[in-house]
């Protein structure tokens, strides 16, 4: 027997044993570069990575996950990955290869992502967004990867807005009719809202483009620059386009039909909106969890 054999601990059966759906390391922190559009981009993502164990292994090779994590994002800064989704696609596939007794890999990956933005007429500045990245292979069966972004931005009540309308109306008689194109006062809520798609791995997705999918849908971005002025243009903007989280939701939903005509039907998507609210100790929060086929027959 080898000094291999009798160390091999995980490849031991215990006597009640049971399959394990997801065994692995989470939290590894490593930069990333993403060449995309002639730039490379970097980034320090946050890793999870898992495969299955049967009950014929007692416990799974974790140095393994680490080694994988390493080889790949070397080679991703030598190959220029073209994307988030694309590097855990390929780890996971690379994790199948490294545990031989595994039929189930999964990586997960989220990440910090600025762009420059710019409020009307005002400084641009480098702008905060989430990304987050995910694949699933089953050994022979293909390989599913997914997209996401979360993006900050303001909504305006415009349940809120309504009422003050009236309400002026009522105590002050002394104003005329106020047009109803004229935006009234209301509270903000500050809104995060997520978008995430996922499609199988032949297909591409923008991650930008999602980022503009959501941005576009709030009552307004924010900005972590601002002049009075700037300041001024960025509320107005907001409540002249009130948003309930619902609101919000399905316009992205809408958009995202637009956007994505060619796609198939099977293709999921998931968006998740949540505003804190400024005159409640609650949030409000809305969410659809469908696929491009229930979308499109409505």
């Amino acid at each position: 027997m080898t000094q291999k054999d009798t160390l091999d601990c995980q490849a031991k059966r215990l006597k009640d044993s049971f399959r394990l759906t997801r065994v692995g390391v989470t939290g590894v922190r490593k930069p990333v570069v993403v060449h995309r559009d002639g730039k490379d981009n970097y980034l320090t993502a946050m890793i999870d990575v898992f495969v299955d164990l049967p009950s014929t292994q007692r416990g799974s090779h974790m140095s393994r996950n680490v080694e994988v994590i390493t080889e790949m994002l070397e080679e991703s800064v030598r190959a220029k990955v073209s994307s988030l989704e694309q590097l855990t696609a390929n780890l996971c596939k690379k994790l199948l290869e490294r545990h031989e007794y595994a039929s189930f890999a999964e990586v997960q990956m989220s990440a910090d992502y600025f762009l420059e933005r710019r409020p009307d007429g005002g400084k641009a500045s480098l702008e905060p967004f989430k990304l987050t990245a995910k694949a699933t292979a089953m050994r022979g069966n293909g390989l599913m990867k997914l997209i996401g972004v979360e993006v900050q931005g303001m909504t305006a009540c415009p349940c809120a807005m309504e009422t003050i309308r009236h309400q002026l109306a009522s105590k002050r008689p002394d104003i005329k009719k106020i047009p109803s194109d004229v935006p009234m006062i209301s509270h903000n809520q500050r809104n995060r809202t997520s978008l995430i798609v996922e499609v199988p791995e032949h297909v591409e997705i923008e991650a930008d483009d999602l980022i503009d999918i959501v941005e576009s849908s709030l009552s307004s971005p924010t900005y972590g620059i601002l002049k009075r002025r700037d300041e001024a243009n960025v509320v107005l903007k907001a409540h002249e386009n009130p948003k309930f989280v619902e609101d919000v939701v399905r316009d992205i939903l809408g958009k995202v039909l637009r956007k994505y005509k060619k796609l198939d039907d099977s293709v999921h998507v998931t968006v998740r909106s949540e505003s804190e609210e400024s005159i409640h100790k609650h949030n409000a929060f809305a969410e659809r969890v469908t696929t491009l086929g229930e979308l499109r027959s409505k």
